[in-house]
């Protein structure tokens, strides 16, 4: 079993962020920053095996100061040695397809396979309003769930997935869809460049360019784990299905995650994928361990606190909660391993809400006690 953190890139405590305008603050920055470091080193030798992070911009209140991925990627790539960097994910809203797979495959060796990437739709509408990168698209969310923009959305969610995972698999390749088209139409280099059909590919004689591709290619092969943003929609696992892209899923319902796994499989195998047990998706929740239930409720106070304010006026539940001792913790993962295949574990933890005491005690006990119980 695989056990990842993932963070939000909070910038401050409680106290700190009720006082306002924590994210424009550099010294609580620099803070998160070393911090996040000594985090990522101590996991990388405990044994995690990946370390997330989000995309999001424009946060001037510090909750989630994530911004750019490639940065915090190279980040904690910089302070560990073994451990997977999950950039999960690129906003499509945000961001030209082509792009997006030329930077994927550029972390890709720089981290040397030590990299997962995912792709999500884009629900943070402040943000995503002044980033994206047609006018035609929004932001989605139970606000507008099933409605006409809602559709269009998925349907360019869709066609940007489509286009990334071309552009990382394929030498050179062409793509025209409802909207994108590469190369672009009738594109002609205006000028003679003997290099491109000497040495290259998808150029003619007369420089109308046919192909185009990214370099470098990626350094897995054929591109690094893929992943689905965090989510509990059968509609979005079976999107995934399509590409063998692991949907995370932190969701308390078991028996919905039970079927959820076994409709993915035959989703998958409809499309010619054979699909390992456990690798339908991933599946996890908050985490905080502490030697004693009562102190790790106690501490987990502050992290609702934070999803109320936070994370619930963007429709989002409160996820599974992996809180207590270690024996509590492990009788959670036993039952829900007990229903469906729980091989790929997400931890959210409370980076940034708790001081660095709490956060390294809980990933060693969590380290030390859970983990060997499972492999």
């Amino acid at each position: 079993m695989d056990s990842n953190l993932f963070m939000y890139c909070t910038v401050g405590r409680p106290d700190e962020l009720r006082q306002g305008m924590a994210g424009r603050r550099t010294d609580l920055y620099q803070r998160m920053l070393g911090e996040i470091a000594e985090y990522a080193t101590f996991a990388d030798e405990a044994g995690y095996a990946g370390f997330g992070h989000p995309e999001h911009h424009l946060q001037i209140e510090g909750f989630e100061v994530s911004n750019e991925l490639g940065p915090m990627a190279m980040w904690l790539g910089m302070h560990t040695k073994r451990m997977r960097v999950v950039s999960c994910g690129w906003v499509s809203t945000a961001h030209n397809p082509l792009r997006s797979a030329e930077y994927i495959s550029t972390l890709d060796n720089m981290l040397k396979g030590r990299f997962a990437f995912g792709m999500v739709r884009g629900y943070q509408s402040r943000w995503v309003e002044n980033f994206k990168i047609r006018p035609d698209l929004t932001a989605v969310g139970p606000w507008n769930k099933d409605s006409e923009a809602d559709e269009y959305n998925r349907e360019y969610f869709a066609e940007f997935v489509e286009v990334v995972l071309k552009a990382l698999r394929s030498e050179t390749f062409s793509h025209s869809g409802k909207f994108w088209q590469f190369p672009a139409e009738g594109l002609v280099n205006p000028h003679p460049h003997g290099v491109y059909t000497e040495f290259g590919q998808g150029v003619r004689e007369d420089m109308t360019v046919d192909e185009i591709g990214i370099a470098p290619r990626p350094y897995s092969d054929p591109y690094p784990r893929l992943y689905g943003g965090f989510s509990a929609s059968m509609r979005t696992a079976l999107f995934w299905a399509k590409h063998r892209g692991r949907p995370i899923v932190l969701a308390d319902d078991f028996a919905f995650c039970k079927l959820l796994w076994a409709k993915y499989k035959e989703e998958a195998a409809r499309h010619g994928h054979d699909v390992a047990e456990g690798t339908q998706a991933a599946w996890g929740g908050l985490m905080i361990c502490a030697p004693t239930d009562e102190q790790a409720n106690a501490w987990a106070e502050d992290m609702l606190w934070f999803w109320d304010r936070w994370a619930k006026p963007f429709g989002q539940g409160v996820p599974q909660l992996l809180v207590g001792s270690p024996d509590t913790i492990s009788r959670t993962i036993e039952a829900a391993r007990a229903e469906f295949a729980a091989e790929d574990l997400f931890l959210l933890i409370p980076q940034g809400i708790h001081d660095r005491d709490k956060i390294l005690t809980s990933l060693e006990l969590y380290a030390t006690k859970v983990m060997p119980r499972f492999g």
